[in-house]
């Protein structure tokens, strides 16, 4: 005998995936459950009661048994025996029991038992197979996982609570806050005008972009360990649903084991009902047994027949039920759409607005636990939000990110201004705003990152740089930065990378923007919104442009230093250059200029020119910037140049000339006439002669040589009394002039990679020259008097 608690096992499945049973298929658990307990009720009988009892037949007449013989046969004496005596054995007894039953009795009386086994374990399998199959069992197993720990977990509870706080605070302010983001964002602050009505291109961008801001309340706290248990759930759940979405297998698994169990029921129905009436107790059994009994008809009975009735009518009952519980589902998953699984009564209630749809197996088995109690899918869809998520990056970040940390990444920039640079972050600390020393914010490389109105607690912010970080803000944090912001550095990949918001900081000065600009598209909608910057007066575009967009020109009233890094790529058209007549600075690097570009010339109020790695041969239209009457800095460096024209003397203002990294051979005397030069850089070039006339440079203080072919100085040199660096290195020197020790004010001297065998004393001379300005190898050093080296060694210690 099986005893009935091990037979529960086909029928119930491991605790875990209760959650997934919806109240059908455990229903119909408890009907197999009785099924079961049928089965082996009837095969017990069947075992241990007597399957047929038969008696001979001692009298037949038309294939029935008679009472008493035929009348021509002589009666029975009076005082014999009246009963029937056959004088069979008890072997021959059940021998003819054993022949019957199997020959005789009809096949569903005598197979019952087993039937209703057999039936019950098919509609157990189709119940529980999809928890069985290696494919779907290990989603479901997966799924239930992290269904429960999400649902235990700390962060849930805390988010869902912080919802509804948030919504008794929000609600009434309703329909402010939803104004906000698309009317009042950009409303005039007391003193200003409105922003938006001004950016034509913001309104036609915003729809798209929606300006990147939004409004967040605060979150709560929560400790290190239980956030970082929840940001683990959270990259479990994401590397889940993309696991579960690719495919079906569930849905059309369970849709397939339904198919059967309504197939299973129409056969059960069709022919039991029809069977149950061969059950029957009486039962006439013609057999050849005649040479071994004596007999060939006996009359049986059936013991278990009556009661096998009664089974068999309500095990018929019981799988009407279960059957028409099977077509229920069946019709309630092909009415419904259970591929698809929306949180849209969830996110009506305000909690969480960017929960996604879902899809495949995920929607299946979201549709399952919801009849089993939707409640699981309210608090596990916590963990599909974006907005939780990046809710509870700002708890760890804050748990993380101390204020002593973050002091330790505090540096000075080449500015000297207090900078905190933060890196591949998953946004901003809150710790940061406590930092109110800040005067300039690096953020690298977060891709998802909103400033809050805390913000407002940096009040010595002036510097932002957002490198390739797509920066939200909030529309508190950007009233701040209008009023207090005063230069923004941007890098970029993508056009999307860049704020649209930024064009709204309406006291913006100072403007880097680093990318890809060449596409038409990006141009546009990038650059376009310049013209909103009503006092933007730098602005330096590192890109690949063809020419220089319009919009850049439309800022000549206000613009008054530009920078172009076009990166190698060639910047052919100029010619609107002409109009940007306030330009002090301008700056052409890696343009590939062949020629000074003409419009350059018109640009009377110029101060310094940069035209840096370029492609520059000639220089002859030097000429022409004797017209710009305030430039004082030219810096031609990093070109092809091989000569200087005489016109060069023309520049009678010229303060700064930068000719380095050139292929100049020979300077001409003009170059010398220039006297308010104080800054001449020529290292790089192939010169092997310094003209005499460079002692016409009385305000001379910077003077560079470095890596030429020069094998004499003139003493003219030394005449140029205010010199304070002298770079002399890498070059053919023999012999240093003892004249140096004029140089009274020098402060470096290079003269590493020469031939000098020794320095001349009068080097004591130069008071202010200490050991680290004197740039030469130590055995050179060593060629000094003692006293010499010992007052620069001194003197560099006093320094310290």
């Amino acid at each position: 005998m099986i005893p009935i608690t091990e037979l529960r096992y086909f029928a119930d499945t491991q605790p875990a995936y209760r959650i997934l049973k919806p109240w059908w298929d455990v229903f119909n658990d408890y009907i197999s459950l009785v099924m079961l307990m049928i089965a082996v009720f009837g095969g017990t009988l069947q075992i241990t009661q007597d399957k047929m009892i038969c008696l001979p037949c001692k009298w037949v007449a038309n294939n029935s048994c008679e009472a008493a013989p035929p009348r021509s046969s002589s009666a029975p004496r009076p005082g014999e025996p009246r009963g029937i005596q056959n004088d069979l054995d008890r072997h021959q007894y059940s021998y003819i029991d054993a022949v019957c039953y199997e020959s005789k009795l009809h096949w569903f009386a005598k197979y019952f038992p087993y039937l209703v086994l057999l039936h019950t374990l098919i509609f157990l399998a189709c119940s529980n197979f999809w928890f069985k199959f290696p494919r779907t069992s290990s989603k479901l197993e997966h799924f239930v996982s992290i269904l429960r720990k999400c649902f235990d977990s700390p962060w849930t509870t805390r988010a869902l609570s912080e919802t509804v706080v948030e919504e008794r605070d929000v609600k009434p302010l309703g329909k402010m806050n939803g104004s906000v983001d698309k009317k009042t964002l950009y409303q005039p602050l007391p003193d200003t005008k409105d922003v938006e009505a001004s950016m034509p291109m913001l309104q036609k961008t915003k729809t798209k972009i929606e300006q990147r801001i939004v409004d967040r309340p605060e979150t709560g706290v929560l400790d290190k360990k239980e956030g970082e248990q929840a940001k683990a759930l959270f990259e479990k759940v994401k590397k889940f649903r993309i696991h579960v979405e690719e495919g079906d297998v569930i849905h059309r698994l369970y849709v397939r084991q339904t198919i059967i169990k309504v197939i299973m029921f129409l056969v059960i129905i069709s022919y039991a009902s029809y069977y149950v009436f061969y059950i029957r107790f009486s039962v006439m059994c013609t057999v050849e047994t005649e040479k071994l009994t004596g007999f060939s008809t006996f009359y049986c009975a059936h013991p278990l027949a009556t009661l096998f009735k009664i089974l068999a009518s309500f095990y018929i009952s019981l799988v009407l039920v279960y059957g028409l519980i099977a077509m229920y589902t069946l019709c309630w998953m092909l009415r419904r759409t259970l591929k698809r699984y929306s949180f849209e009564a969830i996110r009506e209630e305000g909690s969480y607005s960017d929960i996604p749809d879902l899809k495949n197996d995920f929607a299946f088995m979201l549709h399952m636990l919801d009849q089993y109690d939707p409640l699981y899918s309210k608090r596990f869809a916590v963990f599909l939000s974006e907005v939780s998520e990046n809710k509870l990056r700002q708890l760890n970040l804050n748990n993380e990110w101390t204020l002593e940390k973050l002091r330790q990444h505090i540096s000075k920039n080449y500015q000297e201004k207090l900078e905190l640079h933060l890196c591949m972050l998953s946004g901003i600390p809150e710790t940061v705003f406590d930092l109110v020393e800040l005067e300039g914010l690096k953020l690298e490389f977060i891709p998802d990152v909103t400033i809050p109105p805390i913000v407002a607690k940096l009040s010595n912010l002036r510097e932002l740089r957002l490198y390739h970080t797509p920066a939200k803000i909030e529309s508190a944090a950007l009233t701040f930065l209008r009023e207090k912001l005063k230069s923004l550095h941007i890098k970029f990949t993508d056009v999307k990378e860049i704020p649209l918001w930024i064009y709204s900081l309406k006291n913006l000065s100072e403007l880097h923007l680093t990318g890809n600009l060449s596409a038409d598209n990006n141009r546009y909608i990038v650059l376009d919104g310049l013209r909103e910057l009503k006092k933007l007066k730098v602005l330096r575009l590192k890109s690949n442009l063809y020419k220089l967009p319009q919009v850049v020109t439309d800022l000549s009233a206000h613009l008054q230093k530009l920078s172009i890094n076009n990166e190698g790529s060639k910047l052919m058209v100029l010619n609107s250059m002409n109009k940007m007549v306030n330009l002090s600075e301008l700056e052409l690097v890696h343009c590939d200029l062949e020629r000074i570009p003409h419009s350059i010339f018109s640009l009377h109020n110029l101060q310094e020119i940069n035209l840096k790695d370029n492609n520059l041969k000639t220089i002859e239209e030097i000429i022409s910037f004797q017209h710009l009457r305030r430039l004082v800095c030219l810096k031609l460096w990093y070109n092809q140049i091989a000569y200087i024209p005489i016109q060069i003397g023309t520049l009678n203002n010229l303060e700064k000339l930068y000719l380095n990294r050139n292929k100049i051979e020979k300077l001409p005397s003009q170059l010398f006439f220039c006297h308010k030069l104080r800054f001449l850089d020529l290292s790089h070039n192939n010169l092997t002669v310094i003209p005499p006339d460079v002692g016409l440079l009385q305000n001379l203080q910077h003077f560079a040589v470095t890596e030429n072919r020069i094998e004499t100085l003139p003493t003219e040199l030394f005449q140029c009394k205010k010199m304070r660096v002298l770079q002399l290195g890498n070059n053919c020197l023999e012999t240093l002039p003892a004249c140096v020790g004029e140089l009274a004010g020098l402060t470096q001297l290079e003269l590493r990679g020469n031939n000098l065998e020794s320095l001349p004393p009068e080097l004591g001379e130069c008071r202010l020259l200490v050991r680290s300005g004197l740039v030469v190898e130590e055995k050179l050093f060593n060629t000094l008097p003692p006293e010499v080296k010992d007052q620069m060694l001194g003197a560099e210690k006093e320094k310290v």
